[in-house]
């Protein structure tokens, strides 16, 4: 945490490297995370004309299961974030940041850098988690009258079915004699 009154007498900012354990708050909030693990934060908070200005490099394990066989998945990520915040009584004179949705609100004398990673790690978990082998095998996954397709293998099947289904299929090779 960072308190907003330290930040407005320290106009450098504070520097920071932190590891976090938010492994738990990460469960509670989407249970198809199975662990977070080395968390690790490191940059700079700084207060500038009315706003304050979050600065860091997020890196982390996630620890996902797979979208197909869900057997574990553990994902090594990386990411920039760059957040501003501002106090309830500056927003009037930040309005056009406001609209934009470029402002987050200050709730508090604090600004939570746990709150700021564990929001940020919500959002970049990824849709399509695959193990080595899933990524690598070009067979998908099939079942007695169903299989997964690839986007191409479905347009083309479906090109065939367009093509065979056309009324002018049953002339196909008639003149070839």
């Amino acid at each position: 945490m960072f308190s907003i009154a330290e930040l407005k007498k320290r106009p450098e900012g504070i520097d920071f490297d932190q590891s976090l354990s938010v492994s738990d708050e990460l469960i509670a909030r989407n249970p198809d995370i199975l662990d977070v693990k080395d968390v690790r934060a490191k940059g700079n908070v700084s207060y500038d004309d009315g706003l304050f200005l979050l600065n860091y490099e997020l890196t982390y394990l996630l620890e996902l299961p797979s979208s197909r066989s869900l057997q574990p998945v553990v994902l090594k990520q990386k990411q920039t974030v760059a957040e501003v915040f501002a106090e309830q009584s500056e927003l009037t004179s930040k309005r056009e940041f406001a609209d934009q949705d470029l402002l987050l609100l200050v709730d508090g004398p604090n600004i939570d850098l746990a709150e700021s990673v564990i929001d940020n790690i919500l959002l970049s978990v990824p849709l399509q988690v695959l193990t080595d082998d899933e990524q690598t095998a070009a067979d998908l996954p099939a079942g007695e009258s169903w299989a997964v397709l690839t986007e191409e293998q479905y347009q083309s099947l479906k090109a065939e079915k367009r093509e065979a289904s056309s009324p002018f299929a049953a002339l196909d090779g008639l003149l070839d004699e």
